[in-house]
């Protein structure tokens, strides 16, 4: 049954046939306690929804195809009321295999014609590839990002996807050449000015929103997206790429208000398996999107099962169910039903407590770096508490000094997660005027986190930051070794 969560993804899952382990260095089952701080990436699946799948592999194991169909629309409804969706009325949910393949869907959905029934170009302003996921700009523009797809086995890496609309990039930076965090009122000038300037082109537009950014950056602001959507919103759509998922109901129902799609995964934040994406879609949206064709291609990445019934998409679908795809969300809703069932106040008062040490740790001990991280902008619903503290706290180590660029840092990134414990991959920051890029680790809490903490039976929240900052201890020392 483990070998579930491994499939119909693409090769990031496949498991080594020495460790074990996948790209990400996760078991497809619970595997030895050991620090798990690293959910800004991938997480080994929990225990408990460990357990949650053997009670759906008994479901639905050996059962007709519809019976798994079934279970899809019960995983839509779940996310739907997790997330926040369902106090929206007409909203709907996509299901996706990753936060990649729901910006794939996002762009071929935003899809329309002219007068004379062209198709517009697309015009799409995004997060740099730093800050986001690394295929996303090529799924952004139509063609295949890994060399592996969920249904149909090997992709031209790069290649394109046939039939479906290639679209041209703006980039948005968040972060200076120097890794600085750029000022919000500067980053939604320029996107104001990139979505006017495609728009005035005749365009259609695809603003996404990065909430939150591999590095923990809110922008552009909620605010200007909402504004735009409200001058512009028959040809300019938003998508709120909250991946991650640190932020909660109210947040994602006030995008959703707001006429805002948002792409969520189970994957981050909530530690369930790696690749499982949904695509939340506001009302505004789905009375269009529901009558768009998909090209045949598409059934590379989607099943009919991952979309709403009544909805027209389905109909240019090969395959019926992505099985390991409602495993996985399977397990991410368990870790998600946990986490909600604690109290907000408690959550903040937790989440705050750990930022601070952490954040403590990070700025005092010579081993590390910090990156400056501006309090998120406001966001349309507001927020729940405890997603306006910070949860993704990202950090460069020093060697002799001086901080550690990327390709070192990744060495010490595999070094880590084999020896010690799972903490955020390292990503790009810096690297403007020809100097190397560092390589930025995350140091994360997480649902699951807060539910050692804080729920019944818990260990407490000062046993989960001793143990933080104990992974801090052993990563400076296994990085002084390594120097």
């Amino acid at each position: 049954m483990s070998l579930l969560l491994s499939e119909q993804g693409d090769a990031r899952l496949a498991l080594d046939p020495e460790s074990g382990r996948n790209r990400y260095g996760c078991l497809p089952f619970p595997g030895p306690r050991r620090p798990a701080f690293g959910s800004a990436t991938a997480s080994t699946i929990s225990p408990q929804a460990f357990e949650a799948l053997k009670a759906l592999h008994q479901r639905v194991g050996l059962a007709p195809g519809w019976v798994q169909a079934a279970e899809c629309d019960r995983v839509r409804a779940e996310i739907a009321t997790l997330c926040g969706a369902d106090s929206v009325p007409g909203s709907e949910v996509v299901l996706a295999p990753s936060g990649t393949d729901v910006h794939l869907l996002a762009a071929q959905l935003c899809a329309s014609d002219d007068p004379q029934g062209r198709r517009r170009p697309l015009e799409v302003v995004l997060s740099p590839t730093e800050e986001t996921g690394n295929g996303v700009p090529a799924a952004l523009r139509g063609l295949h990002y890994n060399d592996a797809t969920p249904f149909q086995g090997p992709a031209p890496a790069l290649g394109p996807l046939d039939g479906c609309r290639a679209a041209s990039l703006r980039v948005l930076a968040g972060r200076r050449p120097d890794g600085r965090a750029r000022p919000i009122a500067e980053v939604d000038a320029e996107a104001r000015v990139l979505v006017e300037g495609a728009l005035s082109s005749g365009a259609d537009v695809l603003l996404v929103v990065s909430d939150l950014s591999k590095t923990g950056l809110v922008f552009p602001s909620p605010g200007l997206a909402a504004d735009m959507v409200r001058r512009h919103g028959g040809s300019l759509t938003v998508l709120i790429d909250a991946c991650q998922l640190r932020l909660g109901p109210a947040a994602v129902r006030g995008y959703l208000e707001a006429g805002c799609a948002v792409g969520v995964t189970g994957s981050k934040f909530a530690t369930g398996p790696a690749f499982s994406g949904a695509l939340l879609v506001p009302p505004a949206l789905a009375g269009a999107w529901r009558e768009r064709d998909l090209a045949p291609s598409l059934s590379a990445y989607s099943a009919r099962a991952d979309w709403p019934k009544g909805w027209r998409p389905r109909g240019s679908l090969t395959y019926t169910v992505n099985t390991g795809l409602l495993f996985r969300w399977q397990a991410a809703l368990t870790e998600m039903r946990a986490f909600r069932l604690l109290d907000p106040a408690a959550v903040a008062g937790f989440f705050s407590a750990f930022a601070v040490a952490v954040g403590g740790r990070l700025a005092q001990d010579p081993a590390f770096g910090t990156l400056d991280l501006p309090a998120p902008p406001a966001r349309p619903g507001g927020g729940d508490g405890w997603d306006q503290v910070p949860t993704l706290l990202p950090f460069v180590l020093k060697r002799g000094g001086s901080p550690l660029p990327l390709d070192p840092a990744r060495a010490l990134y595999k070094a880590i997660r084999e020896g010690l414990g799972e903490i955020g991959q390292p990503v790009a920051v810096g690297g403007g005027g020809g100097s190397q890029p560092l390589g930025a680790f995350r140091m994360c809490s997480s649902m699951r986190l807060a539910v050692e903490a804080l729920g019944p039976g818990g260990r407490g929240g000062d046993a989960v930051i001793a143990e933080a900052l104990a992974f801090l201890g052993s990563i400076a020392a296994l990085a002084g070794r390594a120097a």
